[in-house]
């Protein structure tokens, strides 16, 4: 039985192959650890009575580096991500800063409910999603994503109308 690493090197031009079929052209160290990861879990349980190692390593490769890319695409359309010029213009913490004059106006005004108000100054000020903001208050999704509807709807409402306060 052959060492690991002169499988590896064997298999090299394959990893490789997999990773052009599926053009990943970024993070292509992170790709290619994760070929050789399932190539090693592809050495350790190939079972020679079902078939060859060559069509059990492709498969099990060219999975799991799919699955990844599925997950990684899940992630990146689940969040956005500015691009750096935005951080440099954020003087403080928060590009909304929280003060308790504006949400005691927006309150006050019925322009937005506590619950409203709750998930606008975790979702702007704390960067949250809705299920940490679901977690955190205790409460469900659907709850949340209720607070986040009527926000929007009258925040909308605000801006079409023009109806912004003026300082």
């Amino acid at each position: 039985m052959e060492s690991f690493e002169q499988l590896a090197a064997q298999y090299d031009p394959m990893i490789h192959k997999i990773m052009h079929s599926l053009n990943i052209f970024n993070n292509k160290e992170e790709f290619y650890q994760l070929g050789l990861i399932s190539l090693w879990q592809a050495w350790k349980n190939h079972d020679a009575e079902k078939g060859t190692f060559f069509s059990y390593s492709y498969s099990m490769v060219k999975g799991k580096i799919m699955n990844e890319l599925t997950r990684q695409n899940k992630q990146s359309q689940q969040y956005f991500y500015p691009k750096d010029e935005f951080w440099e213009l954020i003087e403080g913490p928060s590009p909304f800063p929280a003060t308790d004059h504006t949400h005691e106006l927006l309150t006050k005004c019925g322009l937005l409910t506590a619950n409203q108000m709750k998930w606008l100054q975790y979702t702007l000020c704390d960067q949250m999603s809705v299920k940490e903001i679901a977690e955190k208050e205790q409460v469900s999704l659907s709850a949340v994503k209720n607070w986040r509807h009527g926000a929007r709807e009258k925040l909308k409402n605000i801006m079409e109308n023009n109806r912004f306060l003026e300082d």
